[in-house]
């Protein structure tokens, strides 16, 4: 079979499909952007582009790049965390003039653990349309190549920085059955796996997938016990953008989580949080710090 050419993709079909779409004015498009690759950007998103007014973006530089990359030029309106309400309110008089609004992030879908949801919230609220043009995602790409069989996957995005928050925050997702999905930076990965380590049983299935779609893409699956050796082992993976899976409770989580409760809470009747928290592990099996700090959460609530 031979190669296909970049002459004969031009003349491909769905070349001419994308420009005999509808793109209507007075709206503004939900446009996903490459999370590494170029070429990963839809047809639809490329045409959408080529006839907005302007485009909302995280970072004027880098998406001045990216449009630069196709030949585009367009009017660009910084649109990140610290600016979204009020930049909303310009949009929607922008929109309310008729024109074609492009909403970007620095990369993947906006909205998701990136700026965006707050100006589609407010262009909604203010009776006007908002179309998506799907594309790359990071949690739906790291979730295709994981081969944790599951039909379910709960999306936590980033954990909290402080070590206490983020514990707490993995406490509450213990019994969770569906796959859980986070992103993390590579500078946090090792406190990330020590954390998830910290909470979860050693036999849990980890999945980390790091640099997606870039040239050291990097997809390793193992049991959550040899997870901090694999990211040791090799100083490259403390580098790069990573979205870590890990398997969901399997079996009977939310009754475990009951029992190990309802033992806590007999055990605190007669003894120190210390001491509960170590019986409780023994009984259960289940990890002592993980008891210690429920055992304290619920003598908090006794006090």
């Amino acid at each position: 079979m031979t190669e296909i050419q970049s002459s004969q993709i031009a003349q491909l079909p769905v070349i001419g499909e994308a420009a005999h779409q509808s793109y209507p004015t007075a709206t503004l498009y939900i446009v996903a952007t490459p999370i590494g690759n170029v070429t990963d950007i839809s047809l639809r998103a490329l045409q959408a582009l080529a006839l907005v007014d302007a485009v909302a973006c995280e970072d004027t530089r880098n998406t001045g790049h990216l449009l630069t990359r196709f030949g585009l030029s367009k009017p660009l309106i910084a649109a990140h965390q610290h600016n979204e309400r009020e930049v909303a309110d310009k949009l929607i008089t922008r929109l309310l003039a008729g024109e074609r609004i492009a909403l970007v992030s620095d990369a993947g879908t906006p909205g998701v653990s990136d700026p965006g949801a707050r100006i589609v919230d407010a262009v909604r609220a203010a009776g006007l349309r908002v179309l998506p043009l799907p594309g790359a995602s990071a949690a739906i790409t790291a979730l295709s190549a994981s081969g944790l069989v599951n039909d379910r996957f709960y999306f936590v995005g980033f954990l909290p920085a402080k070590a206490k928050q983020r514990e707490s925050a993995l406490q509450e997702l213990l019994a969770v059955p569906a796959t859980l999905v986070f992103y993390e930076a590579p500078h946090r990965i090792l406190d990330c796996v020590v954390a998830l380590g910290g909470v979860f049983e050693p036999t849990r299935q980890v999945v980390f997938a790091r640099e997606l779609t870039k040239l050291f893409e990097e997809i390793h699956r193992c049991p959550l016990g040899e997870a901090l050796a694999w990211i040791q082992a090799d100083a490259h993976r403390e580098k790069g953008e990573y979205v870590v899976l890990l398997e969901g409770a399997v079996g009977g989580g939310d009754a475990e989580e009951a029992e190990a409760e309802r033992i806590l809470n007999i055990l605190l009747a007669e003894c120190s949080v210390k001491q509960a928290a170590s019986l409780a592990a023994q009984i259960t099996g289940r990890k002592k710090n993980a008891l210690y700090e429920r055992a304290l959460a619920i003598k908090g609530h006794q006090a």
